[in-house]
């Protein structure tokens, strides 16, 4: 039972990401075991704990990032990247259960939002959170390096930001998908001989303002540091477990800006919310594959392969 502050949920949706999959292979690199998978959640509220204008029955999401609320990040209003973060489904148990007892200060409005977009909301708020750090203008260049759920959600948000979207990945389908679905005109295989070629050529020789990874690709990320135009930005969403390395004269001569994106805040989440219930971003598109909460071990093994071609997996709860 949910203690003092707690609200209380069943669960009906839980979106599984590659955080999940790893996690279930047992190659997460900052997973401590046994743990609860599940962050990406839609729930029906049991109890609102005391959160007020929220009542029993309603469909909502919630803000899995459980922060300390005062060290010097949540201080300063950062509470995505709390010194004492406890991410639910991480570090702490998480939504793959019928009820789960959440803290009621982060509850979401599901807003008549059904909850399969409200079992989105949370991996689209990650991309939207980089995409307001990269703090994308209208009509500049924007490479997003990866195209699994985050990347997509990144391309998403660059666009309503008015950015000028350019897909990098190595996976043709997914490319593909981009372009069929999301409308990305400009995809690149990063496993091309030419891509700066290509991406100069695409710009008109300026290379793109902003480069944003969402691979947690070592070898990824270090390429793209030769992708990024004099004065720009590149920000890392993915996250990898090594050591980053780059040319100091390169980077230095552009006067470029390295920065990190954690998470996302309660205005990333509204951000994404409101953009959907305005049909900038329709996320069902992305759902490839289902599966009943009893089904899911059996599932898990066949999301894992590659040739399964999932964008995005979502577990239902009846």
């Amino acid at each position: 039972m949910p203690t003092a502050g707690q609200a209380l949920l069943r669960i009906r949706r839980i979106g599984i990401c590659g955080t999940d999959l790893h996690a279930f292979e047992g190659t997460q690199p900052f997973f401590s075991y046994p743990r609860v998978l599940g962050h990406e959640l839609a729930g029906e509220l049991v109890d609102a704990g005391g959160a007020p204008g929220f009542a029993p029955g309603e469909a909502v999401t919630f803000i899995p990032y459980f922060d300390c609320g005062h060290c010097v990040a949540c201080r300063a209003g950062k509470p995505n990247c709390c010194a004492h973060m406890q991410v639910c489904g991480v570090h702490v148990d998480g939504g793959m259960a019928e009820l789960l007892a959440v803290p009621a200060r982060l509850l979401v409005h599901g807003q008549g939002l059904s909850y399969d977009e409200l079992a989105l909301v949370e991996p689209l708020a990650i991309g939207a959170h980089g995409v307001r750090r990269a703090q994308v203008q209208p009509g500049e260049w924007v490479l997003v390096v990866g195209a699994g759920p985050i990347g997509l959600g990144v391309m998403e948000f660059a666009r309503i930001a008015g950015g000028q979207v350019i897909a990098l990945d190595i996976n043709e389908q997914r490319l593909a998908f981009c372009r069929e679905t999301l409308g990305v005109a400009r995809t690149l295989n990063a496993l091309a001989p030419d891509v700066h070629e290509q991406l100069a050529a695409i710009t008109g020789g300026d290379m793109p303002t902003v480069v944003i990874d969402a691979t947690g690709s070592q070898k990824a990320i270090v390429n793209a540091f030769q992708y990024l135009a004099h004065g720009g930005r590149f920000v890392l969403v993915g996250l990898q477990k090594g050591d980053i390395s780059f040319s100091h004269p390169e980077f230095h001569k552009r006067e470029a800006t390295l920065m990190s994106s954690r998470n996302a805040t309660r205005a990333d989440f509204e951000h994404v919310i409101e953009s959907m219930k305005q049909g900038l971003v329709k996320p069902t598109t992305y759902i490839t594959h289902r599966a009943a909460f009893d089904d899911l071990k059996a599932e898990f093994a066949n999301w894992l392969n590659p040739a399964a071609g999932v964008i995005k997996a979502i577990v239902e709860i009846a």
